[in-house]
């Protein structure tokens, strides 16, 4: 069966690509699915290690974001593998791994009592092997959304990724809390593993696409060219990160109710400005639309280090996603013209690996701030971390502002830069 598979992944291409939104739909639904089971546990997870199996502030904080552990190693290996092997065999492989995590999730959940120590390591067995699911599944569906499509729409195939995502985790974040307060975490770990083995039945079945012949770039060379974007990605992505870490915690200090509705608003509100402004980024480009959001995300999370109600904090988050909505679309175009086409699916992996770089070091750090200055001093955290992304990204536009009118300083001679400029700017035009 696997080696049908294989033999599959490098058929010859469609003769013509499709880049309607049904047609990418199809492939970052996938998407959906990996980030429902990351959703379903995110906001019960603190709350279940801290206050039910007694284990500090900050170890429940790891807990969440020691799946980030695996995805920031596995990401650079899971774009090699979309690259070389083809994105569907990475989707196949990273659905088996969430499916895994979701048994794991069981057993841990079955033990939780006897004795304590035993179900927090399975759960972070389950939480290690989730993260590399992630990055298998998420980045082999954006690469086949990509190659489907044609590289055309690649700004198009990742903001449908986004809305995926986002809205994955604002459904799954409180319908986890749902189920786990009606039925308990088992109910949780039935529901992750029923999708995800049914995703990959559903993945099994869909046409693959070609590999790209070409020369790989060393993985040294990618990564220096995605880095700066990535940066700035991480920085920008704190303040999601600490919300979706501590806030369950923090509406507990405050004793206030509906935690899960600040994901809700956060998710609802960065899927409705990605759909309604998803044209910004081929009108005014990837840095200035990153501005622009990096500048609202900020107020955002202001409000929220300042918030003296739950309705203040709610309406921070909206703030938040409505500004984070287009941050990860807008800094990735940039990212991944930066390398030939032959090496998207390991940019698109290292890249990516920023957006876990900032949850894994949001929980042990915020954590440690939370012990020091109390739950609302996270979010002060995520301020500077986002204003600091905004410098990022007016440094990254400067400087492709000086390579445009200083073609020989990236030893490039004039025309070639043109025509790259001219080709990279009509494709993202059309795909927004």
């Amino acid at each position: 069966m696997q080696g049908a598979v294989i033999s599959h992944e490098t058929a010859p291409p469609p003769v013509s690509s499709n880049g309607s939104a049904r047609h990418i739909i199809g492939f970052t639904a996938l998407s959906f699915v990996v980030y429902l089971a990351i959703g379903l546990p995110l906001a019960i997870l603190p709350e279940y290690v801290h206050l039910r199996l007694g284990y500090h502030a900050s170890l429940a904080g790891l807990v969440v974001s020691v799946q980030y552990i695996a995805t920031f190693l596995s990401r650079p290996w899971a774009g090699r593998i979309s690259d070389r092997k083809g994105a569907k065999i990475s989707v196949l492989w990273g659905m088996g791994a969430c499916t895994l995590s979701g048994l794991l999730l069981l057993a841990a959940a079955a033990v939780h009592r006897n004795p304590l120590w035993l179900s927090l390591t399975i759960l972070i067995a389950s939480r290690l092997v989730l993260g590399v699911g992630e990055s298998l599944g998420s980045t082999g569906a954006t690469l086949w959304g990509i190659s489907s499509a044609g590289p055309e729409y690649t700004g198009k195939v990742i903001s449908y990724n986004g809305v995926s995502t986002y809205g994955a985790l604002a459904l799954g974040a409180p319908l986890g809390v749902i189920l786990e307060t009606r039925f308990g975490l088992e109910s949780v770990a039935l529901l992750t593993i029923i999708v995800c083995a049914a995703a990959y039945a559903w993945a099994a079945v869909k046409q693959p696409v070609a590999v790209t012949a070409g020369e790989h770039l060393p993985f040294k060379s990618v990564l220096g060219r995605v880095m700066p974007h990535g940066m700035g990605l991480a920085l920008g992505g704190v303040g999601y990160s600490a919300l979706a870490t501590f806030v369950t915690l923090f509406y507990a200090s405050r004793h206030w109710n509906g935690a899960a509705l600040c994901l809700t608003a956060f998710g609802t509100a960065f899927i409705v400005a990605r759909l309604l402004f998803i044209r910004s980024i081929g009108h005014f480009g990837g840095f200035p639309v990153a501005k622009a959001c990096l500048i609202v995300e900020s107020l955002g999370v202001f409000v929220l280090w300042l918030s003296v109600s739950p309705w203040m904090a709610f309406m921070g988050a909206a703030l938040a996603g409505v500004g984070y909505s287009l941050v990860f679309p807008a800094l990735g175009v940039e990212a991944v013209e930066r390398v030939p086409v032959e090496n998207r699916g390991t940019a698109l992996g290292v890249y990516t690996v920023f957006a876990d770089v900032s949850f894994f070091m949001v929980g042990p750090v915020a954590g440690a701030v939370i012990g020091a200055f109390g739950y609302s001093s996270v979010f002060l955290l995520a301020l500077i971390s986002v204003l600091a992304a905004l410098g990022i990204v007016f440094a990254l536009s400067r400087r492709k502002l000086a390579v445009i009118s200083f073609p020989l300083a990236e030893g490039l001679n004039a025309p070639t830069l043109a025509k790259s400029r001219v080709g990279d700017r009509k494709p993202q035009t059309e795909s927004c």
